[in-house]
Order: C-alpha cells, then sequence, then structure tokens
C-alpha cells in the first residue's frame, strides 16, 4: 500500500495541475507547483521501480527497508534523492538523479538481474517522458503563445497554456533524468548497469570512485560549456518526442523559465 506521503504527494499534483489548468490564482505560482509536485513524484517512482525489481530479483529486505511503499522519506540518502534534485530543477532546469534505495546484492545472483534492477529507475524517466509527450503529439500545446501583460512582464497565452508548458517543463525534465542516468560513471545508474560486468580489478576501482561520481556529475553540469552541450542534446531529444516550439523556444524550456516566478522572463 502506497504510504501517507506518497498519496499527499500525489493529491498535491492533482490540486496543482487543477490549478494550472483553470487559471486559479498566480499562474506562474501554479506552474511552479505542479513542476515541483510532480516532478518528486517522479523521483517517488524512479526510486520504487529499483526497489520492485530488486525485490522480485531477491532482495526481499526492499519491502521491511519500506521502499515498496512509495515514501520518500525512507531513501537511504533523503538529501541526494530529493533535495539536490530539487535544487538542480529549480537552480539549473535540470534533473538531476539522486541517491536512492540500497540494495543488498548478496542475494541477487545474475549480473542480468543486477544490470535490470540499475536500468529500472531510468527506463521510468523514459516512460513518463513519452507519456507525457502524447498530448502534443496530440495536437496539445500547439497555440500557446508569449505576450506581455499591461505591465510590461510575460504572460503565456493560448488554451490553456499555462497547463500546457508545466506539462512541457515535467516532459524536459523527464528527459534530462533519463540521459543523465544512463550516463555511464561510477555511482549512477548508467554505470551501475555494466559494474556487474566488470572484471574484479576494475570492479574494485568502480566502488572506490562510486560514492564521488554524483557530486562529480553535478559540478561538470555547471560548467557552461557543457551545459549548453548537455542542454542541445536534451531539446533535440525532446524535439524528437514531440514537444513543441513556442516562438522558436522548446516548450518544456519557456516552462522551465515560466516556474520560476521570483525572476522575470
Amino acid at each position: 500500500m502506497p504510504s501517507p506521503v506518497f498519496v499527499g504527494i500525489l493529491a498535491i499534483t492533482g490540486v496543482t495541475g487543477w490549478m494550472t489548468w483553470t487559471a486559479y490564482g498566480n499562474p506562474r505560482v501554479d506552474v511552479f507547483l505542479l513542476v515541483i509536485s510532480g516532478w518528486i513524484l517522479s523521483l517517488c517512482l524512479h526510486e520504487y521501480a529499483h526497489a520492485i525489481v530488486a525485490y522480485f530479483s531477491g532482495d526481499r529486505g526492499v519491502a521491511d527497508r519500506g521502499y515498496l511503499r512509495l515514501d520518500p522519506l525512507k531513501y537511504t540518502h533523503p538529501v541526494l534523492s530529493i533535495v539536490l534534485p530539487l535544487v538542480a530543477v529549480v537552480l539549473g532546469g535540470i534533473g538531476l538523479p539522486g541517491g536512492a534505495v540500497w540494495v543488498d546484492h548478496a542475494h541477487i545472483r545474475s549480473r542480468v538481474k543486477q544490470s535490470l534492477i540499475s536500468a529500472a529507475g531510468p527506463a521510468t524517466n523514459v516512460v513518463f517522458a513519452l507519456l507525457l509527450a502524447v498530448p502534443f503529439a496530440l495536437g496539445a500545446g500547439d497555440d500557446v503563445v508569449l505576450m506581455r501583460d499591461g505591465s510590461g512582464g510575460v504572460v503565456v497565452g493560448g488554451s490553456h497554456g499555462d497547463f500546457w508548458v508545466a506539462l512541457g517543463a515535467l516532459a524536459f525534465l523527464q528527459v534530462t533524468a533519463s540521459l543523465l542516468n544512463l550516463v555511464p560513471m561510477p555511482g549512477l545508474d548508467g554505470g551501475n548497469i555494466l559494474q556487474p560486468w566488470l572484471s574484479e580489478p576494475y570492479q574494485r576501482a568502480y566502488n572506490m570512485f562510486a560514492p564521488y561520481g554524483f557530486m562529480l556529475l553535478f559540478v561538470l553540469l555547471w560548467q557552461s560549456r557543457i551545459n549548453q552541450l548537455f542542454f542541445a542534446v536534451v531539446g533535440w531529444f525532446a524535439s524528437l518526442i514531440g514537444i513543441p516550439d513556442v516562438q522558436g523556444i522548446g516548450l518544456g524550456e519557456v516552462g522551465l523559465f515560466y516556474m520560476r516566478f521570483w525572476s522575470s522572463l
């Protein structure tokens, strides 16, 4: 059964989705709340995917550790799993992967199963991105425009435009998370997919660097040239799955800027 915390996150996502759809209150605050709550929801499901595959692969302890209840408070590293990814979203528009559930690999006898456990999280982000792109493939958001309001600020126009830029931002974040999680770096899901297949000396070296892989990725993404290249690749994939442009700018990027209600566009 899902934890009350997860049910609360799900409820907040639903309410903020309704607020954004109906333009209730401040639209930029609505977009911010929907993107943040939707992102936390996806983080919970990402970690749940790791845990449920581990459970059926032999590690029954994930149930005792509370990972199958979708409760983010049960993660071994709540700061890395929730807080730091939220900071990355708010400040940089990056769906940064985080440290997550602890799996007892002593109970996992197959290298294939170990790789599948690591791949389950990124696969969830890929599925999320594709599902969020479905409305856009059906024509949603094609009429979204950016307009000046009476005070010289920028507002989103079009039928339910605020909702569609928020949805585009969430899809964009899922693309960033999918790509980052698949980077073959020690400590990340992409590296963990490969780790079982390495020879013992390479596995020892991998385990030595694994605790620092996440922070290294965080630092690299704040380097301007790497950041620009990364977002160019993300924009290409977002366009590939059908996320439309708004006046020459990707809808997801518009949403990520628009959600920062404390700054001007």
